[in-house]
């Protein structure tokens, strides 16, 4: 009787030869409100970055061409030099106040480097805080960017485009440089982007045929 009592319990079972219940472990509980609440800030905090970005980007002037733009006009360093466009034959005249951001009321938001003032048709302001050198690809950048922030085309410079031109098969570019030196206008062949702007420089890009030959002159205005 002994041997068959031990051998019961070795089995696992109780009196009357019932198993024995099983114990079970209960899980720790896991709080849930915090997770919760840090979910919803965590997707209230991304939601309210996501929303700046997007606004910032889409309203606010950006660098362009690396040339930043101010809220006050710059006096350390200034100078002017000339663009002039020609499309088949026909002068067409920069934007005024290219370069000049402006709010829906009109007041000025600020300026880039390079800009061009109403009163001074084709006249780039070349007004920055220190020295250093600018481009006409730097201009032409400005240019596009100003120009999408007001819902206007896209503008580019190289050799198959001017501004919102594209040139066709039948149709070439000429460009030509005015130091005013005494020699007149110089033809050039290089990158139109690369030109360095210069004091007084007159700059002429045309798109032909016809050519306009010699290039129309320019005037600076009284005082630049």
């Amino acid at each position: 009787m002994a041997t068959k009592t031990k051998a019961g319990v070795r089995a696992g079972t109780g009196k009357g030869g019932r198993r024995a219940p099983v114990k079970v472990k209960k899980r720790a509980d896991v709080p849930l409100l915090p997770i919760v609440v840090g979910a919803i800030l965590l997707l209230f905090t991304a939601g309210i970055l996501i929303y700046f970005v997007a606004n910032n980007k889409a309203t606010g002037p950006q660098i362009a061409g690396g040339v930043p733009c101010d809220s006050l006009e710059h006096t350390q360093v200034h100078y002017h030099a000339a663009l002039q466009i020609t499309y088949l034959g026909n002068q067409v005249h920069l934007p005024a106040n290219l370069g000049i951001v402006t709010d829906s009321a009109g007041n000025v938001s600020c300026y880039y480097w390079l800009h061009v003032h109403a009163a001074n048709q084709d006249t780039i302001h070349i007004e920055s805080p220190a020295s250093q050198t600018f481009t006409l690809g730097q201009f032409f950048a400005i240019w596009n960017a100003w120009s999408k922030l007001g819902n206007g085309p896209s503008v580019s410079l190289d050799t198959k485009h001017v501004a919102t031109f594209t040139l066709t098969s039948g149709e070439s570019l000429l460009v030509y440089i005015d130091h005013q030196d005494g020699k007149g206008p110089q033809p050039y062949t290089g990158d139109p982007s690369s030109i360095v702007l210069q004091s007084h420089e007159v700059i002429t890009i045309e798109i032909t045929p016809p050519a306009v030959t010699p290039p129309p002159s320019f005037t600076f205005a009284s005082g630049l």
